[in-house]
């Protein structure tokens, strides 16, 4: 049976497209199987999408402290219509951002609560140009949510 992979994100910059990019590589590593890695920009998300997925990954710049606009539209799209539907399916998460993130972590953590999704994985937070280990944080965390989705 194959399993399908949610990966919402909001990629403005360089940075988060390089995160978005090590996050997409881990959740297609050719090792992990069954697995049906889909990908949203978080301004063309439908309920559906949301709905047909076994698992999420979620990626945000961090603005002014906070979810970015297009992420936090996701989530409202597609709340009421997941809320019951997808309690206890996993998901994980990555940030970037030049200033404090404890906003968005906070906002991140209330709206998955209120999901009852369940965390998969630490969520990756970069501040300023990703480093090797970042990045390296960002693959991890793309095959950890696909290979807990495999192992389902």
């Amino acid at each position: 049976m194959t399993r399908t992979l949610l990966i919402i994100h909001h990629t403005p910059s360089p940075h988060c497209q390089e995160m978005f990019e090590a996050v997409m590589a881990g959740a297609t590593d050719p090792d992990i199987e069954g697995v049906e890695v889909l990908r949203r920009p978080a301004l063309t998300l439908s309920p559906v999408d949301a709905l047909d997925a076994d698992g999420y990954l979620i990626g945000s710049p961090v603005n002014l402290g906070y979810l970015s606009g297009a992420v936090k539209h996701a989530f409202d799209q597609l709340y009421y219509p997941c809320l019951d539907a997808t309690r206890g399916r996993p998901f994980g998460a990555w940030l970037h951002g030049n200033e404090g993130s404890e906003g968005a972590v906070r906002a991140l953590d209330g709206i998955t609560s209120g999901l009852g999704w369940v965390r998969a994985a630490k969520t990756v937070i970069v501040s300023g140009k990703p480093t090797k280990a970042d990045v390296e944080a960002c693959w991890n965390l793309g095959a950890t949510v696909a290979a807990q989705l495999m192992e389902a």
